[in-house]
C-alpha cells in the first residue's frame, strides 16, 4: 500500500466529501502486517470517511480466546456467527497495491517462494473488508477489520486457495453505499471478484517474511523470465 490515499480515493469516482483521512502523502508501506493500523475507506452519512483500523476483528464474546482473525471467508460471512455484528452495516474497502502469497515447492513443502501479485493494468485494488470503527479520540479497544476471502479461480497463485475479495471500482463503489441492500451485497461477496486475469504475479525476494522489512525492494520482481504469470515447477 504505498501510493497516497488521494490516488485511492480518485480512482474510485466518487462524488463525495472526504470528512478525515484524506491526504496526498505517499502511504508508502510495502509491507503490511496482521495486527498493524491500516486504511480503511467507509461510507458515512453522505460521506467518505479514512480510518487507521487494526487488521483483526473479533466479537467481544470471543475476544482473547485466539488472535483475531484478519480474514472471512466469503462462503460464511454472510450467514456464520462470528462475524454478525459487521454484516451488512460494516462494510469498508482496503485500498491495495497488491498482496504477497508463499508458494511452497511441490518437491520440497519446507521450500516457500514469495510472490507479489497486483493488478495487470497497473491499477489500484480494492479489497471488500468489514469494520467497526468508533469515532472519537482515542481508538476503541473493540476496532478492527477484517478482508472477505474467496476461493481463487484457476491460474490466480495462491497457496491457501484463497484470494482477497478484490472488487472493480464500480463494484467498490457499490460496496461502500449504504443503499446497497443485504442481498446486492451478498451477491457481491458470491461472484463480485475480479477474475485470474486481471492481475499478474512474480517471485520476490523473501526479506518480505520479516515484518522489520520496508522499502520498494520488497516487490522487485526476481527471475521474472521464468516464474511471470502461471506457476509451474
Amino acid at each position: 500500500m504505498y501510493e497516497s490515499m488521494d490516488h485511492y480515493l480518485r480512482q474510485l469516482s466518487l462524488d463525495l466529501v472526504v470528512i478525515n483521512g484524506y491526504d496526498h502523502a505517499s502511504i508508502s508501506r510495502y509491507n503490511v502486517a496482521p495486527s498493524t493500523r491500516v486504511e480503511v475507506i467507509r461510507q458515512i452519512e453522505g460521506a467518505l470517511s479514512v480510518d487507521r483500523v487494526k487488521w483483526g476483528w473479533s466479537p467481544f464474546w470471543a475476544k482473547g480466546k485466539r488472535p483475531d482473525p484478519i480474514n472471512a471467508r466469503a462462503e460464511t460471512v454472510v450467514t456464520g456467527k462470528f462475524f454478525k455484528g459487521l454484516w451488512p452495516g460494516g462494510r469498508a474497502l482496503a485500498p491495495a497495491n497488491g498482496w504477497f502469497e508463499w508458494v511452497a515447492d511441490p518437491a520440497d513443502p519446507k521450500r516457500k517462494q514469495p510472490y507479489y501479485i497486483t493488478s495487470a493494468d497497473g491499477g489500484p485494488l480494492y479489497f471488500a473488508a468489514l469494520a467497526e470503527v468508533h469515532q472519537g479520540m482515542e481508538p476503541n479497544e473493540s476496532d478492527g477489520f477484517v478482508i472477505i476471502t474467496a476461493a481463487a479461480d484457476q491460474g490466480l497463485i495462491d497457496i491457501h486457495d484463497r484470494k482477497p475479495l478484490v472488487l472493480k471500482p464500480e463494484t467498490a463503489k457499490e460496496w461502500l453505499d449504504p443503499a446497497t441492500s443485504p442481498a446486492r451485497a451478498a451477491a457481491i461477496v458470491t461472484a463480485g471478484c475480479r477474475p485470474a486475469e486481471d492481475f499478474r504475479w512474480y517471485p520476490v525476494g523473501k526479506a518480505v517474511g520479516n515484518v522489520r522489512n520496508e522499502g520498494e525492494s520488497l516487490i522487485a520482481a526476481i527471475d521474472s523470465e521464468n516464474h511471470q504469470g502461471q506457476l509451474e515447477f
